[in-house]
């Protein structure tokens, strides 16, 4: 039955240029919207760019410039890099916009009007030069759990506890260098907690189909943790909209952000004279797909869903989280030159369509995360594109054009195309669950199959004989209908190259229904042109050494801060007077020695040798990786923030120093029965301590 979709991807943050971590989720939700326009549905794409907030607001203010002049500028870099990988949005708006404001009052205002807005004092720290209250993210100092310093007002990244702000010791502001004040301040928040809101959420969650069974499971998890109340306000100076009816006080980005899905489809509507409310309003049969990142879930699956119920909007037909990116196994790197951005990789000629195609083979519908391994990119591009798929229309193409005038031959169907045209049903059904690497597996698969038919037939062979001319004709008019149906089916993953195919096949743009015939006895071909290139090595180095970022001073650590929620670059101005003076470039600058304690104070810390027995990744932890440790008596759970330094799986085995007498303390993800040590430095890295071989878990370190 056909479908009417509006369809979504998370909205970029208006900070920051666009990444390969950011094109896993676009080039995912291009590549369904496209299939199921080929499949003849009706489908509204759109996305916006994110642009409140404190961030923004800092940076233009850093560069001179409004705010609005920042926003309109990036807005323009993203664009840039979507149309250059090829994301197809039928809108692609920002959120900064009236459409957006009038739906945040409007939503804000049903909200207020059902009782689910709350206004409370809060104590925040206050930022006394800039006369602003600071977001978590903009406050450092040392961690209260393991004192190091220079960690954020929300989470330490050496020991992974997570605070309050008003927890730090030393705390200083990352805009200005002063130490905060506490000033309490007026919130407005969203009642998540109300019963009415707990027992709509319990239910959209738990049944149906809105979201995957591993992100059920992970919101069963935070009910059994308790729902609490979200601060939906900010105060000024701040760059956002302004609550109705409280002057001074503005949504936080948040809230508006994802308003900002319906702001950029009302904005497609006025301008295609679309049924907005048909799509926004309950009771239609349109539907309402959001693509996300695993990390935004729970705005997502709990506030989102809540606010759209209760403000009398339709809530999502589905939310599809997928999990992250790493490069080679390990996290995106400045340093290693992993860290790559889409604008790099264009800007250096490479072909967009080598990575959707190697992001496709590797996508599911889970959240698990995805890995770039660069030598396996290079490797599979040139052997499933280039060796299997284009090699099948430049093996037959030129008999066609030279011996037969450019014309197909008729004949009845070999057994490989009557196999791969039945197979479309089957590739179809995978696309649709976004089982992107099980259709690419099949196609590839018949790909080969295609090629052992024409290897077995050998038109190279039969052109030298004139009494096979018509076998020939055959033969390769075969090939190009089978290099026909394997266009159509990995159109959605290649749509530029199935763009150049129809050109040279003379043939309507390729909808899935197409696959049903062939094209007829005489139809007409163009000369083949080539169609892709093979990846060569030197271009994945340039590549690398375009997005390398040597280690930079340490006061200069201080001027990029990362926003936990919108992944963000902020540009600050200098860090306090307290800091170390800047070093020569990549120049490790030791920290001030400790002050002196005694050695009844040393023996106090019982060190022992562990020997780590399991190390994996903790789901939603951006930092931490989860460790079983064999101290010879026992064996502990410890929690360590290295999963950016570290592969949990070349860990394992692996003999390091814990302190067994740390108190444990309970984290989001379980409780931490110790501490393991690792030497670091600032921006130079997290390093292990080994422990040489002989020593046995449990031994002492003295």
């Amino acid at each position: 039955m056909p479908r009417r979709l509006l369809v979504t991807s998370a909205l970029p943050y208006a900070n920051g240029s666009i990444h390969f971590g950011h094109l896993v989720e676009y080039i995912q939700t291009d590549i369904w919207v496209r299939f199921q326009k080929m499949r003849g549905h009706e489908v509204h794409y759109v996305c916006a760019d994110d642009t409140h907030g404190t961030a923004i607001m800092l940076r233009a203010e850093k560069e001179g410039i409004t705010a609005e002049a920042l926003i309109d500028r990036v807005w323009a870099e993203h664009k840039r890099d979507f149309d250059g990988f090829l994301v197809a949005f039928d809108n692609y708006y920002s959120t900064h916009a009236d459409e957006t404001r009038t739906l945040s009052e409007d939503i804000y205002r049903k909200l207020r009007d059902r009782g689910l807005i709350d206004v409370r004092s809060v104590e925040q720290f206050y930022d006394p030069v800039k006369s602003m209250f600071l977001p978590d993210r903009f406050i450092k100092g040392e961690c209260p759990k393991c004192g190091a310093k220079d960690q954020y007002g929300d989470s330490c990244e050496v020991c992974g506890s997570t605070y309050s702000p008003t927890d730090l010791k030393n705390p200083y502001s990352v805009v200005s260098g002063a130490t905060p004040v506490r000033k309490a301040s007026d919130h407005y928040f969203f009642r998540l907690s109300h019963e009415d809101c707990q027992r709509f959420l319990k239910n959209w969650t738990q049944t149906g189909e809105h979201l995957q069974e591993e992100a059920r499971n992970k919101i069963r998890e935070w009910f059994d943790q308790g729902l609490n109340d979200w601060d939906i306000s900010r105060d000024a100076p701040y760059f956002g909209f302004e609550i109705p009816d409280a002057p001074g006080k503005y949504f936080y980005v948040w809230l508006d952000a994802p308003i900002g899905y319906l702001g950029s489809f009302r904005n497609l509507a006025n301008m295609r004279g679309l049924d907005f409310d048909a799509f926004a309003k309950p009771g239609s049969d349109t539907e309402m797909v959001h693509f996300i990142g695993k990390d935004i879930l729970y705005f997502h699956a709990l506030f989102w869903p809540a606010m759209l119920e209760f403000a009398g909007f339709r809530t999502p037909t589905q939310v599809f989280a997928h999990g992250f990116l790493t490069v080679n196994g390990e996290k995106m790197s400045k340093t290693r030159g992993t860290f790559i951005t889409a604008g790099s990789y264009l800007t250096l000629g490479l072909d967009p369509e080598w990575l959707r195609y190697y992001y496709a083979a590797k996508l599911g519908p889970t959240m698990e995360d995805i890995d770039l391994n660069l030598d396996d990119f290079m490797a599979r591009v040139n052997s499933d594109l280039v060796g299997k798929y284009v090699n099948i229309a430049s093996r037959a193409a030129g008999f066609i054009a030279k011996r037969f005038e450019g014309k197909l031959a008729a004949g009845e169907e070999s057994a490989a195309v009557r196999a791969l045209r039945s197979r479309a049903e089957t590739i179809a059904g995978h696309y649709d669950q976004r089982e992107y690497a099980k259709a690419l597996r099949e196609i590839m698969a018949a790909a080969d199959e295609v090629n052992q038919f024409v290897d077995q037939e050998k038109p190279w062979d039969l052109a030298k004989q004139p009494e096979n001319a018509a076998r020939l004709h055959w033969v390769c008019s075969q090939a190009v209908e089978a290099f026909r149906l394997l266009t159509l089916y990995l159109k959605p993953v290649l749509p530029a190259v199935a763009a150049r195919v129809e050109t040279f096949l003379g043939i309507a743009p390729l909808a899935w229904e197409h696959a049903a015939a062939a094209l007829p006895e005489g139809h007409r071909i163009d000369a083949y042109r080539h169609l892709m290139t093979r990846i060569d090595p030197k271009q994945i180095e340039a590549l690398l050494e375009a997005n390398k970022e040597s280690l930079r001073p340490t006061a200069d650590a201080h001027s990029q801060q990362r926003h936990a929620q919108h992944q963000e670059t902020v540009v600050t101005q200098e860090a306090p007077a307290a800091t170390p003076a800047p070093a020569e470039p990549g120049k490790f600058v030791p920290a001030p020695i400790a002050p002196t304690i005694t050695i009844d104070d040393f023996m106090k810390i019982d060190l022992r040798v562990a020997r780590v027995v399991k190390a994996e990744h903790v789901e939603g932890a951006e930092k931490l990786i989860k460790l079983t440790l064999d101290i010879g008596s026992e064996t502990r759970q410890v929690f360590a923030g290295i999963k950016a330094h570290y592969d949990p799986t070349k860990i394992e085995g692996r003999l390091v120093l814990m302190v067994a007498n740390l108190q444990p303390r309970k984290m989001r993800f379980g409780e931490s029965q110790g501490m393991i040590l690792a030497a670091s430095g600032e921006d130079t890295g997290v390093y292990l301590l080994d422990v040489d071989s002989g020593a046995e878990p449990g031994m002492r370190a003295k």
